[in-house]
């Protein structure tokens, strides 16, 4: 989406509450960017241009790059105005790498470099995919301190899901090339220090190759701390996913006693039992095929409708 296809938003500069009723928590892919064509709808610009504007506190938490943030979500708020005094954070790369916006652009982008896949390890990450799976997927140049391989959009999921298996285990093998350990999914491949330093983690359009130290709670705790050093201590939080490991998010926000509920645009990956609310496109009278970007906007809007935003 262009920032020029934005619907413009009636806001004025206003002093935020320190005490907001709501957060919101959001990953990107899925719940606020389409999976299948990758960008976001205007709609959702506009309800979240109207909730930050209200005093919501909007925190992305994402395995996406700062670039596509600003690219995909940034651009697009900032065209449809977003008032002066308001902070939009972006926590990306599951935690390493956050930064933050006001309708005067960005501000500095942060990186913490502990936690960044060693640059060896990538550069032979990013000859694989050209040599061997380039017809199916390429190398994400613009992450700081993750090493990430997307679908094309023009291949089919399930051929793109079938060479991502071998990618994968090429991926794996070659951690321990560099004397690496790594874990996928129940595979265990520790280093000869028996230890398990660096995750590969596959999703339905991508692998993000990661520490294992890096995941959305990380990106909650940081989010915590971007409000905190704003003076903002929410009075409640909705963490919004589309996978099990969107949970954690909702998991470290109320371990460390944060009033939360969680939205998941995509049940049928099956809902896990956890000891506050989940909400799914049925609470809102929805039914079984509003998922995603459709589900995540419909939130979205119940939201601003209910603060009057």
């Amino acid at each position: 989406m262009t920032a020029s296809e934005a619907p413009a938003v009636s806001v004025t500069a206003a002093r935020l509450p320190s005490t907001p009723p709501l957060a919101l928590l959001l990953d990107v892919d899925g719940p606020v960017a389409s999976p299948v064509t990758r960008d976001v709808k205007p709609d959702i610009i506009g309800d979240l241009v109207a909730l930050a504007a209200a005093g919501i506190p909007v925190i992305f938490n994402t395995g996406r790059s700062d670039a596509f943030i600003r690219e995909q979500v940034m651009e697009p708020m900032l065209a449809a105005g977003i008032p002066d005094g308001t902070v939009v954070h972006a926590v990306c790369e599951k935690g390493a790498v956050w930064f933050s916006f006001t309708s005067a652009g960005p501000g500095p982008v942060h990186v913490d470099r502990e936690l960044a896949v060693p640059a060896a390890y990538g550069e032979d990450i990013r000859r694989l995919v050209a040599k061997d799976y380039a017809d199916h997927m390429f190398f994400d140049e613009t992450k700081r301190a993750m090493v990430s391989v997307e679908q094309h959009i023009e291949v089919a999921s399930a051929d793109y899901l079938a060479e991502q298996k071998l990618f994968d285990a090429a991926a794996v093998d070659l951690m321990a090339t560099h004397g690496l350990g790594v874990v996928r999914l129940d595979h265990h491949a520790p280093n000869s220090d028996d230890e398990v330093d660096y995750r590969v983690d596959p999703t339905i359009i991508s692998t993000d190759i990661e520490s294992v130290r890096l995941g959305k709670d990380l990106g909650a705790s940081r989010a915590v701390e971007l409000l905190a050093a704003q003076g903002i201590t929410p009075e409640a939080w909705r963490t919004v996913g589309d996978s099990r490991t969107d949970y954690a998010m909702a998991d470290w926000l109320h371990h460390n006693d944060h009033p939360v509920k969680h939205v998941d645009v995509r049940p049928a990956d099956g809902v896990p039992a956890k000891p506050y609310d989940i909400l799914t496109a049925a609470d809102l009278g929805l039914d079984d095929s509003t998922i995603h970007d459709d589900a995540g906007g419909a939130f979205l809007r119940s939201w601003r409708e209910a603060l009057g935003a």
